[in-house]
C-alpha cells in the first residue's frame, strides 16, 4: 500500500467527530460531514483494491517459500545418502544445491512475513475505517435532526413576534386566538428542546461507543502482532536448530 494511501486513512480515522459535529451546526449544513463520507468512503475502495493485492503477494511469496523449502528439504535427504555412499563429489554439488535453495526459501519467507504484517495492518485500518464511516453517517442524521429543530424553532420564535404585534389593537377576539396560538407554541417549543436533548444524548452514546470500539480494535491488532511475533521467534529457533544438525554431518 503507498504510504501516502495510508496517511490519508489514519488522518480519517483519527479525525475529531465532535469538532465535525459542531462545525456542522456552527454552518447550518451537514456539508462538512458530507466531505468526510466522501472521502471515506473513496479511500476505503482504495484500501479493499491495495488489500487484494497485498494478500495476492502473501500468498504468491508464501507458495514459493513452500516449494523452495521442500527442495532444500529433500536435497538435505539426498546429502546424507550420498555420504553414506562414499560420493563426496556428488555430495558436495548436492550441498551446494540446498544451501542456494534454502537461503532463497528464507529470503521468500521474510518477505512473506513482511506482506503478511502489512496485510493485516490493511485489514485493520479498513475495519476502523468502516466503523468511523458508520458513525459519522449516524452523526449526519442526528445533524439533521437538530438542524430541523433549529429551523421550526426559528418560525416558532418569528410567529411569537407576530403575536406580539397584535396586541394592543382593541380587539379581545384576536387577544384569546393569540393566547391559544402560544399555547400551542409554548408545547411545540417544550417538545424541540426534548427531541434535541435526546439526540444530543444519543450523539454522546454513539461517539463514546466509537472511542470504545477503537480501543478494542487496537488491543486486538496488539495481540495479534504479539502471536506472529511469537510464531515468527518459534520458527527461526527451529530453523536454527536444523541449521544445527545440518552442519554437524
Amino acid at each position: 500500500m503507498a504510504q501516502s494511501l495510508f496517511q490519508k486513512v489514519q488522518t480519517l480515522i483519527s479525525a475529531n467527530m465532535h469538532a465535525m459535529v459542531d462545525s456542522a451546526l456552527d454552518a447550518n449544513s451537514v456539508a462538512v460531514l458530507d466531505e468526510y463520507i466522501r472521502q471515506a468512503e473513496n479511500n476505503l475502495d482504495d484500501l479493499e483494491d491495495a488489500l487484494v493485492t497485498v494478500k495476492g503477494q502473501v500468498k504468491t511469496l508464501k507458495r514459493k517459500y513452500e516449494t523452495l523449502q521442500a527442495e532444500a528439504d529433500a536435497l538435505d535427504s539426498d546429502i546424507d545418502r550420498l555420504l553414506k555412499l562414499g560420493k563426496d563429489d556428488l555430495a558436495v554439488a548436492a550441498q551446494s544445491q540446498y544451501n542456494s535453495k534454502a537461503d532463497l526459501a528464507q529470503e521468500y519467507r521474510q518477505q512473506y512475513m513482511q506482506q503478511k504484517i502489512e496485510a493485516d495492518k490493511l485489514a485493520d485500518a479498513r475495519l476502523k475505517l468502516e466503523v468511523r464511516l458508520r458513525s459519522i453517517k449516524q452523526e449526519r442524521e442526528h445533524v439533521l435532526g437538530l438542524l430541523e429543530l433549529a429551523k421550526t424553532k426559528e418560525i416558532a420564535a418569528q410567529s411569537m413576534k407576530s403575536l406580539d404585534s397584535l396586541e394592543g389593537v382593541g380587539d379581545s377576539d384576536i387577544a384569546r386566538v393569540a393566547d391559544k396560538i402560544r399555547a400551542r407554541l409554548d408545547r411545540a417549543d417544550a417538545e424541540v428542546e426534548m427531541r434535541a436533548d435526546r439526540l444530543s444524548s444519543q450523539m454522546d452514546d454513539v461517539l463514546q461507543k466509537d472511542r470504545l470500539q477503537g480501543q478494542l480494535e487496537e488491543r486486538r491488532r496488539r495481540l495479534m502482532l504479539d502471536e506472529e511475533e511469537a510464531a515468527l521467534e518459534e520458527t527461526e529457533e527451529e530453523d536454527q536448530l536444523t541449521s544445527s544438525s545440518t552442519s554437524d554431518y
